[in-house]
């Protein structure tokens, strides 16, 4: 099991908007990240700033992939674009991965 971290920025006065939409996911979204592997997804905020962090059960590159040819999580992003700021890493399609430089278990 691989972790994935990511961050990313909330557009100014779109907290309240955006915790709603997450409040709010849609079923097939999820179900797609699922598919991916993807468990443990906990987003965190201080500020304007946003820390994601999920588990891979399949692998980081896998999970990138199923959600890079996803049009659900296509539709998603745009959905999305209006309420925060994030750079898509180009090669993988998905989230800039964020480096552990630290873990203790």
């Amino acid at each position: 099991m691989e972790r994935y971290a990511w961050k990313a920025t909330i557009k100014e006065g779109m907290l309240e908007e955006y915790i709603r939409r997450h409040d709010a996911i849609w079923p097939e979204l999820v179900a797609v990240l699922k598919e991916a592997g993807i468990r443990n997804y906990t987003i965190w905020q201080t500020g304007r700033e946003l820390f994601g962090y999920y588990e891979c059960e399949k692998g980081a590159g896998y999970a990138a992939r199923v959600q890079a040819e996803s049009p659900v999580v296509d539709r998603w992003n745009e959905y999305m674009k209006d309420v925060m700021v994030m750079e898509m890493d180009p090669e993988t399609g998905a989230q800039p991965r964020l480096t552990r430089v630290f873990l203790m278990e």
